[in-house]
């Protein structure tokens, strides 16, 4: 669907990615018109699309994550967004395709570092050495069929599962448009034992679904009601909520508040 954010997954016949600049926004797109991932210049570290911004929502459910995990570069908006404001967590990106990875520079996505790590794999093959040691798991993986088989079955639900920590939380990007749609969230169901919110409204086509790993997590009873209302209530209320969010956020790590000067000998 022209005009529609979608990631995609790698096939050897793929055309190369095209990256396009017009009056300030920076764009990857695989076919002209899709767009895969946007950035604005001026302000390349914010998130520009919706159901970005609605995947941060994450922090409802871990508020202080050491480890995020992510399924897709693109463009690198949430991963610059996550390396920003969340200064003492670690970033693991699992990305696809070579070609879109050498891109980073051009969506101003920072080196490999202590904190941020970029890795050239296939997500079904690289997530189960990963048990135990993610906090958050971000899913976007798409292709123009919709959700890939590998990335949206039973086993690969399972991997993420146990790649999460006790509390931990998965972020699942599915199109309402998706053939697969039901079965994907039955099957999101089964491997998180129902413990699923799912927002409405918040996004257009764009179904973003939080999947939580154990109830140990003190939210867990703000979880349960978010997952009985599916989020706030009204689709514009719920985007509201999300923009309240991601303010702040960006408030309590862009401007944090004032340290006391420390007293002086003598005071």
């Amino acid at each position: 669907m022209p005009g529609q954010p979608y990631r995609h997954v790698y096939q050897d016949d793929d055309p190369a990615p095209l990256v396009r600049t017009v009056r300030g926004r920076r764009t990857l797109e695989f076919t002209p018109g899709d767009i895969q991932s946007e950035m604005l210049l001026s302000r390349p570290h914010a998130l520009t699309l919706a159901y970005l911004r609605a995947m941060m929502c994450f922090v409802l459910f871990v508020p202080r994550p050491r480890h995020i995990v992510m399924v897709g570069l693109g463009g690198g908006s949430l991963a610059k967004f996550c390396r920003r404001h969340f200064p003492r967590t670690r970033i693991t990106v699992i990305e696809l395709r070579a070609d879109v990875i050498a891109l980073r520079e051009q969506f101003h996505v920072p080196p490999d570092d202590d904190r941020l790590s970029v890795v050239h794999a296939d997500a079904a093959d690289y997530l189960p050495r990963l048990a135990g040691q993610a906090d958050v798991l971000l899913l976007d993986g798409f292709d123009a069929a919709g959700l890939p088989p590998r990335l949206a079955d039973a086993a690969f639900y399972a991997d993420c599962r146990r790649a999460l920590r006790p509390g931990g939380v998965l972020v699942a990007n599915v199109f309402t448009y998706d053939a697969r749609h039901d079965a994907v969230l039955a099957a999101l169901g089964a491997a998180f034992d129902g413990r699923l919110c799912a927002p409405r409204g918040v996004a257009g086509n764009n179904r973003i679904v939080f999947a939580v790993a154990g109830d140990a997590n003190p939210a867990a009873a703000m979880q349960r009601r978010l997952a009985r209302h599916a989020g706030l209530g009204a689709g514009w209320l719920n985007r509201l909520g999300v923009r309240l969010l991601l303010a702040w956020i960006t408030f309590r790590t862009v401007l944090p508040l004032p340290q006391r000067e420390p007293a002086r000998p003598g005071r």
